[in-house]
């Protein structure tokens, strides 16, 4: 493997986080934002929240750094059906640092997979992350 791409190993406290997170029953929408612990090499738990909107989440990532959420959203179909998938997103920032972008990127699909999500999306400036696109994302796996 080349020595530019590092892969973060995920935290097991992350781990179990992922997993109750996967199986909560509140139907709010609720989010998980990590960051890579650059001198463990890890990704880490950075915040939770709960009843928390698309707009506000866009406000709780910083502008610069990239980041990974894994989101719950209730989502409510063309039909009226109501689901609450989670969506795995990774903000990456245009204009942050090579090397961050490097780790995190090198680590994104471990993190997908120990988190075992198939809605994985990226955002490249925090202003994307709005309602109105997730919901066009969401609407391609009805």
């Amino acid at each position: 493997m080349s020595d530019s791409l590092v892969v973060c190993e995920v935290d097991p406290e992350l781990k179990e986080k992922l997993r109750k997170f996967r199986f909560r029953k509140e139907t709010d929408n609720a989010a998980i934002i990590m960051k890579v612990d650059k001198d463990r090499q890890m990704v880490v738990l950075e915040e939770e929240f709960q009843n928390i909107s698309p707009d506000e989440l866009k406000m709780e990532l910083p502008e610069r750094q990239p980041r990974f959420v894994v989101y719950s959203y209730k989502y409510v179909h063309d039909d009226g059906r109501v689901s609450y998938p989670l969506c795995f997103i990774f903000s990456s920032p245009v204009g942050c640092k090579p090397e961050q972008q490097m780790m995190y990127a090198g680590s994104k699909n471990r993190l997908v997979q120990t988190a075992e999500l198939t809605k994985v999306f990226e955002i490249r400036t925090t202003d994307d992350l709005t309602e109105a696109w997730l919901q066009e994302k969401l609407a391609f796996f009805r």
